[in-house]
Order: C-alpha cells, then structure tokens, then sequence
C-alpha cells in the first residue's frame, strides 16, 4: 500500500529545484553564487554587470540553465575570473590534472578564492600579491 500521509520534517521534502549533486548545472552554478558571494554581489547587481536578468541569475545558481558561451563570458568578467574556469565549471572544457612543468591545472586563483581557511579579507589580500607577481613576471618576459 502506498503511504499518502505528509512528511513529517524538512529533511524529507526534495526541492525539485535543486540540481543533482555532482550535476555539471550544479557545480558551475555553485561556483558562480560562491564567487558573487566573494565579490561581495547581489544577484542583481551580479545581472546589471552582466547585462542579463535577475530571475536568471538565480537559475543559474541553482543549475537550471546552461548559459551560452557569451553568458559565461560576461560572467567571468564581472566576477574577475578567467574564462577557461567558467568554460571548465560549466563542462565545455576538459580538466587538465598537470602541466608539462607539473604545475596544477586548477589556477591558483581559484585555488585561493574557494579555499575556506582563508577569510574575505586574507582571500583578497592573497590575490592582490599573487597577481602583482605575475603582472611583474610577464613583464619581465617581455623585455
């Protein structure tokens, strides 16, 4: 006999909204609310950056779109992170394990900004250093 009754706790109720675990909507989605988060954003402002709507920001983070190629695009821009990691997050991209130099695929910078001993504050910091030194290390290679 199938059982009618309610459920009894929040615990037994499924948001039909909410992406699979481990879905690639799912993570990129993650992603990007984490990195607005970062950036300190709404979800609004995050749409007036990016030139899309609000109500589409939120599926987006909720992994119920994939976004085009130009979405991701404005979305990388506006959250300061490279494109490839979007492309990589949104499962357009093949993840790399190392380089030829043993270097890891995953950039530093999301290494830092998704790192959760660090606070706001020491993520940014970090960032700041990090991208002085390869501004001046590119610059060096080029004269």
């Amino acid at each position: 006999m199938i059982d009618l009754s309610e459920p009894t706790t929040d615990d037994e109720i499924s948001d039909p909204t909410e992406p699979e675990p481990g879905a690639v909507g799912g993570r990129l989605g993650s992603f990007i609310r984490s990195q607005r988060k970062l950036k300190a954003l709404s979800q609004r402002e995050l749409a007036r950056l990016t030139h899309i709507s609000d109500p589409y920001v939120s599926q987006l983070e909720r992994g119920l779109h994939q976004p085009s190629a130009r979405v991701l695009k404005a979305l990388a821009q506006a959250l300061e992170v490279q494109v490839e990691t979007m492309l990589s997050y949104a499962g357009l991209l093949e993840d790399r394990d190392t380089g030829s130099d043993g270097e890891q695929a995953v950039p530093t910078e999301l290494a830092i900004r998704t790192d959760p001993a660090l606070t706001q504050d020491q993520k940014e910091a970090l960032l700041t250093v990090y991208r002085s030194y390869v501004r001046a290390n590119s610059a060096e290679g080029d004269g």
